[in-house]
């Protein structure tokens, strides 16, 4: 992007406002994983253990400051996700055992806008100690429930609400 897009402004709001406002209807307490200096102002900040270890650090340091089982962690960049698919997708984590709840599209997994339990800090703990920075590469048989597309769509969601701000171009089109 160049910038931060977390401060970007979109329908008059910072986009890391209105992901506190979506983040807000469904979790009773909010933070913000980054930079103090810079989002202090806009909540509570917790900054990444592992620094430069991109979402996985940010994922972890997430839930190493909870004392939640269920956590939300949802990207600035995801301007267009429903309340309403929040609720389904904290819904579909309570009814599984499953260590993270994603959803799925086509063979893409959506790891910004997922439900992990606080245990899954033991499983990023361990694969950033070993260098492995990918989420995706964590998400094996027994400890994930995905959520598939198909399920996303029966159950009245646009795919589409996944359209993140990746580039200027993006940003742009909007």
């Amino acid at each position: 992007m160049g910038r931060d897009k977390a401060l970007l402004q979109f329908g008059g709001k910072t986009l890391l406002e209105g992901a506190l406002v979506l983040a807000s209807t469904v979790a009773p307490k909010l933070k913000i994983v980054g930079d103090p200096a810079k989002y202090a102002e806009f909540g509570p900040v917790v900054s990444d253990i592992y620094l430069d270890r991109g979402p996985l650090g940010g994922i972890h340091a997430a839930l190493i400051n909870t004392d939640t089982d269920l956590n939300l962690i949802l990207a600035t960049d995801l301007p267009f996700v429903a309340p309403a698919f929040l609720q389904h997708l904290i819904a579909t984590a309570r009814s599984t055992d499953a260590l993270v709840t994603v959803p799925k599209l086509g063979h893409f997994f959506e790891p910004l806008c997922a439900i992990y339990r606080k245990g899954f800090s033991n499983v990023a703990q361990q694969a950033l100690i070993e260098g492995r920075n990918k989420v995706d590469a964590l998400f094996t048989a027994g400890i994930t429930y995905l959520v598939s597309e198909e399920e996303i769509v029966a159950a009245g969601f646009s795919p589409a609400m996944f359209r993140n701000l990746n580039t200027p171009e993006d940003f742009a089109s909007l």
